[in-house]
């Protein structure tokens, strides 16, 4: 009876099923590890292009002002050049030097008259 009075104090449990030893389930990944260098490596090869890509188009940038600067320049002595000339012609008038010539005290003497081809 001791036995069976024993056997009773206890509290029974309902039985969980014991599952074996698992171990654990690694991941794959959805990409291997060759696969990640080969597409790191594109990924730096795209990156390089692009960044020579944008070095070209800032040094072409660069050269297209250093040009528009030199026409500029140009166009400035062109202009200056034509305002020269312009006032050389004025200036050498037929007009204003016989008018230079009387104010310094020159007369016209005809035999001492040389005819130079002009231009």
């Amino acid at each position: 009876m001791a036995l069976y009075a024993r056997k009773e104090a206890y509290i029974q449990q309902p039985a969980v099923p014991q599952n074996p030893a698992r171990q654990p389930v690694r991941k794959k990944g959805i990409f291997t590890k060759g696969e990640k260098v080969l597409y790191l490596s594109f990924f730096a090869a795209f990156v390089l292009c692009a960044l020579l890509v944008l070095q070209n188009q800032s040094v072409i940038q660069a050269s297209t002002q250093e040009i528009q600067k030199i026409e500029h320049s140009i166009d400035e002595k062109v202009k200056q050049n034509t305002d020269l000339s312009v006032q050389v012609n004025e200036l050498s008038t037929y007009e204003r030097i016989w008018a230079k010539a009387k104010e310094l005290g020159l007369k016209l003497n005809e035999q001492n008259v040389k005819v130079v081809p002009g231009q």
